[in-house]
């Protein structure tokens, strides 16, 4: 399928054996430096009924190369402008492919990897009826923005936080901190710490696979 115009450049994967008319979706955020092909590569191992939806963060980045959705001060901080306008950025685009695509609304998912999954958390937290799961991998909550984060409201939307106890350049104590944050919150969760680095491994992903193919089963809007 051709992809329709939205406000962010994106790609789309029709699934590769279709159920019905309408189909569950992922919609992928990429990290910073990255673009919409980046995370293309594990489509192959998520459920074939799935639609793909990889988006292109909207800020060139300047060192190096690729996009990035804001720059960052400290580790755990996004720049309140630029995050400010990717967020927005990204419920007008969630809501163009929902409306341009044969979504089945009630099984949305979010795949965020790094800056993605801070994206993903933001969308999450803030819109959980858009959406049944949110697959964080390698990401934080993003606690100090304009967000008012809705942790009473998290009942119908899953979530699976996966970190690397070796990261680099995201430190697993904010992940952890992250797991302080849902446990107080009605969110279904998964949470895993893998020996890896700032990556998404064969484990963390054959991981995300299984966590996801229930939800795929409820829940169709």
């Amino acid at each position: 399928m051709k992809p329709i115009s939205t406000r962010l450049f994106h790609r789309v994967l029709m699934p590769r054996h279709p159920s019905s008319e309408r189909h569950p979706a992922v919609i992928m955020l990429h990290g910073r430096g990255a673009d919409e092909e980046d995370l293309l590569g594990i489509a192959p191992a998520l459920d074939p009924g799935l639609m793909v939806l990889s988006v292109r963060a909207p800020y060139p980045f300047a060192y190096g190369g690729g996009y990035t959705w804001y720059d960052v001060g400290e580790v755990g901080t996004p720049e309140p402008t630029m995050f400010a306008s990717s967020y927005g950025s990204l419920v007008a685009f969630v809501d163009e492919v929902c409306a341009g695509y044969p979504i089945d609304t009630g099984r949305l998912f979010l795949y965020g990897f790094s800056m993605g999954s801070v994206m993903s958390f933001a969308l999450g937290l803030t819109l959980p009826e858009r959406f049944r799961g949110i697959v964080a991998n390698s990401g934080y909550v993003p606690e100090r923005t304009h967000l008012e984060l809705r942790w009473d409201a998290l009942a119908a939307t899953s979530f699976f936080i996966a970190h690397g106890t070796q990261d680099p350049v995201i430190p697993v104590a904010l992940a952890r901190r992250a797991r302080e944050l849902f446990a107080a919150s009605n969110a279904p969760i998964s949470y895993t710490e893998y020996p890896m680095g700032h990556e998404i491994s064969e484990g963390s992903l054959d991981d995300t696979v299984r966590w996801m193919a229930p939800l795929l089963t409820r829940g169709a809007g």
